[in-house]
């Protein structure tokens, strides 16, 4: 088992790192004032112009793309370690680097299964960073924890498919760049479980395409928006199919291996975010004529948040290792694991953190608040923890039950 980086990799690290010290974290300020000023003006979902300074110069830089092995040249435990890298600033370098979800996941789709007309529709200008897309798949109406249970319908008319259904929690549609969706539904209800559901691009401004709202985590709004959305008979022709009719399910299962990589690697990076700053502030603050960093129950806080997130490291790692040895089917267990695994430490190390900084740490005055808000959204995203503790339990007791 080896989790050394390539050479590429540590110069990209060497590179990333420049640029993250350089011009994403003094970019930090800039982007809150912003955000708060487009807030104010009522455009709460508009980009700051700081992201798309920040997207020159990265791509000057050749930071551009690298979650995509086919441009990158880097394998999955070499994007690890970059996409920790990210994590520290998660706000800006993901998306300054094109390397944000949810574009990450619908460029391997596109990259994957779509066609020449596909790719230079809708590929081409999402990897130049010209556009953005989401990925139409949670339903308000149906536990969608069980993808088997969406029920958006997707019913073919002549040349044309017509889609009727709602959908919630759309991450990136509410943002104006946002220009295509790539929509899961069924085709055909009676087939096969796993064979009903189908994929299709849907451009935003099709007609019957309505964006009812955005839905905030916690009270946070986000920039790019997490919406819920309507489509009333809206008719998009039979070549905006991605692969084959019924092959959807099977397309949403080749997206998440790599996937579960970035974020759970990104929330590793918010963890090491959020042990420095209880770091700091146990440093500076005095309570009871000790520095807070003097006292033994928070040395054990940051003892505690060290090894946790070493240990998370390490399984991440090894599940990316995995990946690029025996693929996704075979580190299926590692995979469902560490989408547990990661975003529990980092809420946990948030949690002390803001514990450590006491009322400034629910506070706006520091970033943890909002880190614990976006951070508990991982334990919902891409399927909640139990379907993932569900996966590891079925996967480890087949071991015994083959014998």
């Amino acid at each position: 088992m080896d989790f050394a980086m390539s050479a590429a990799a540590q110069d990209y690290v060497k590179r990333l790192e420049d640029f993250m010290d350089s011009n994403i974290h003094p970019a930090e300020k800039v982007y809150e004032q912003q955000r708060r000023e487009l807030i104010a003006a009522g455009r709460p979902h508009t980009v700051p112009p700081v992201i798309e300074d920040l997207k020159t110069e990265a791509k000057s830089r050749g930071l551009w793309n690298l979650f995509l092995p086919d441009v990158s040249g880097l394998s999955n435990v070499d994007y690890a370690h970059l996409a920790e890298i990210m994590g520290r600033s998660a706000n800006l370098a993901p998306e300054a680097t094109n390397c944000a979800a949810p574009d990450t996941g619908n460029m391997e789709v596109l990259h994957m299964f779509g066609t020449a007309e596909q790719k230079e529709r809708w590929l081409r200008p999402l990897m130049d960073g010209e556009i953005r897309s989401a990925f139409a798949m949670t339903e308000p109406a149906v536990a969608s924890s069980d993808a088997t249970n969406i029920s958006t319908e997707i019913k073919r008319d002549g040349d044309d498919y017509v889609i009727n259904g709602r959908k919630w929690w759309i991450s990136g549609a509410a943002d104006d760049r946002c220009k295509f969706f790539i929509l899961m539904g069924k085709t055909d209800p009676t087939a096969p479980t796993h064979r009903q559901q189908s994929q299709v691009l849907v451009p935003v401004d099709t007609p019957g395409v309505t964006i009812l709202r955005n839905l905030p985590v916690f009270g946070y709004v986000d920039q790019h928006g997490h919406c819920e959305i309507t489509f009333e008979n809206v008719r998009v022709p039979v070549t905006n199919l991605i692969g084959e009719e019924g092959g959807g399910f099977a397309i949403a299962q080749a997206r998440l291996g790599p996937g579960r990589i970035h974020h759970c690697m990104r929330a590793i990076g918010v963890a090491e975010k959020a042990l420095e700053l209880m770091c700091q502030r146990a440093l500076s603050r005095v309570a009871f004529g000790k520095t807070l960093a003097e006292q033994g129950v928070v040395r054990q806080q940051i003892a505690e948040s060290r090894m946790a997130i070493d240990q998370a490291r390490l399984l991440t790692l090894q599940t990316a290792w995995l990946i690029d040895t025996v693929g996704a089917k075979g580190a299926r267990s590692e995979i469902a694991a560490i989408k547990v695994i990661a975003p529990r430490v980092c809420l946990e190390v948030i949690d002390r953190a803001i514990q450590v900084h006491g009322g400034g740490g629910v506070s706006d005055d520091f970033p943890l608040a909002s880190m614990y808000a976006h951070a508990r959204t991982l334990r919902l995203a891409d399927g909640p923890d139990e379907v993932h503790v569900r996966s590891v339990a079925r996967m480890e007791l087949g071991k015994y039950v083959q014998r």
